[in-house]
């Protein structure tokens, strides 16, 4: 598009924007989220998925979904794939319940599916009033909690322990002391509100982390970055695009896993989306005199379509980043912002030699922790004077840690959650698909059908 079909097309003036601050937004937004180039494949070479892979089809699908996010909707926001996300994904569907990486790819398709048909067919106010708020919020903060487990695991402050299960590990081991001092200038940097902390912190820690290997300090050992062989790389690893064709039929192999999976990546997506898009779309000053959000529904749409992208190219669930309220906070009012977030993630995918011998998972650990600390913090909004909400709450993020699986935290808060409402005599509360879920879930838990 040449200068003034984008003007008029993104109506910059009528949003009160310019091209210099579009542009501005959409650099500090990358800034903000360029984090997941390096966490999402640590997390997703977990699952035996190759790392060179998952950080193409990280970049490559960030870089699409972001662009389609800004074309159809015109918000000002970011797409990759999600934290949390990628950890149900990795350690849930993979990891715990057994499934090859091809068939979670497999899942993740069929998944934004139904999430595109929820969005086109209107169901989305339905679906968001049948889940109490409070699961919603316990969810989501178990999420938190099981990230930053997974942080400190991965950066070698928890270790296994045969009497313990989970003990502290040597802090002065040149991997936790790393992650310890990363988590240390994440934080810092993060409540001095430092733009883009998260990835400047990753930076620094990584810096910090090749000199520890220079001076012969914990070399060789895991989680451990090195210096690069190279800065540019031409060379990419498509070998995951399109992977998720070969795992149909393990996805339908089981009908009772089948469901168990789908629903947890709808549910999880599905909310995640909708707090993400609403509150940023409130920050954008979209929201009109009704409380409704103007073109809420086309970011729902691109949203849903770039889970699609995702599969596609090999990753976990792509969904939008609320990190963008870092470009918005810098005047981003227009899919002009999310474009140029998009290119720039598209460019990154020539820099893999760098992001992945220097974000290893000591370094990326920082992140986890503080994504983790930012998503616990709904948990002021419980209600914690009602019995119910809270043993319901209080199943979700204790089991989804001890159990290492964010569904079975799921899968158990709803449990309690119909049991003590029926002890407290209030049937009348519950919707019939609430049950129709605690019998799945039953099935899932005590039978493992």
């Amino acid at each position: 598009m040449r200068p003034y079909a984008l003007e008029n097309y993104f109506k910059l003036k009528e949003n009160g924007t310019n091209f210099k601050t579009e542009i501005m937004a959409g650099i500090t937004t990358f800034l903000a989220m360029a984090y997941i180039l390096g966490v999402n494949p640590t997390m997703l070479a977990e699952g035996h998925m190759p790392a060179t892979g998952v950080f193409f089809a990280t970049a490559i699908s960030a870089g699409i979904a972001s662009i389609v996010m800004g074309l159809v909707s015109k918000y000002p926001i970011g797409l990759a794939p999600g934290m949390g996300l990628n950890a149900l994904f990795t350690y849930t569907i993979i990891l715990t319940m057994g499934n090859s990486w091809q068939t979670a790819l497999a899942a993740v398709f069929i998944a934004s599916i139904i999430f595109l048909i929820i969005t086109i067919s209107g169901l989305r106010e339905s679906i968001l009033d049948i889940i109490p708020l409070d699961l919603k919020l316990g969810i989501g903060a178990g999420i938190g909690f099981f990230l930053a487990f997974i942080g400190l695991k991965g950066g070698g402050i928890i270790i296994k322990n045969q009497s313990t299960f989970v003990t502290m590990g040597n802090l002065l081991s040149a991997p936790a002391l790393l992650t310890l001092i990363g988590i240390i200038i994440a934080l810092i940097l993060y409540v001095k509100k430092v733009p883009a902390s998260i990835f400047i912190g990753l930076i620094i820690t990584a810096i910090i982390g090749i000199i520890f290997t220079i001076f012969g300090f914990g070399v060789g050992e895991i989680g451990m970055p090195t210096l690069p062989t190279q800065i540019i790389s031409t060379n990419f690893d498509t070998t995951l695009f399109c992977g998720f064709i070969q795992g149909f039929k393990g996805l339908f192999s089981n009908i009772s896993n089948l469901i168990m999976i789908l629903f947890s990546l709808v549910f999880v997506t599905f909310f995640d989306t909708a707090g993400t898009l609403i509150s940023l779309g409130k920050q954008c000053g979209f929201v009109d005199e009704n409380g409704t959000a103007q073109g809420i529904e086309k970011a729902f749409m691109g949203d849903a379509i770039s889970g699609i992208i995702g599969s596609i190219c090999g990753t976990s669930t792509v969904t939008a980043f609320v990190e963008s309220a870092t470009g918005i906070g810098l005047g981003g009012r227009t899919g002009l912002t999310a474009i140029v977030t998009g290119i720039l993630f598209i460019l990154s995918i020539f820099f893999s030699p760098i992001v992945l011998s220097l974000f290893t998972s000591s370094v990326t650990a920082s992140a986890l922790v503080i994504v983790g600390i930012l998503m616990i913090v709904q948990l002021k909004e419980v209600n914690w004077d009602n019995i119910v909400v809270a043993s319901s709450v209080f199943m979700i993020i204790i089991m989804m840690l001890l159990t290492y699986s964010i569904s079975l935290g799921i899968a158990w808060g709803f449990l309690i959650y119909v049991i003590t409402t029926l002890a407290m005599g209030k049937s009348e509360e519950l919707n019939w698909s609430i049950y129709l879920l605690v019998i799945i879930f039953a099935l899932y838990l005590f039978f493992g059908l």
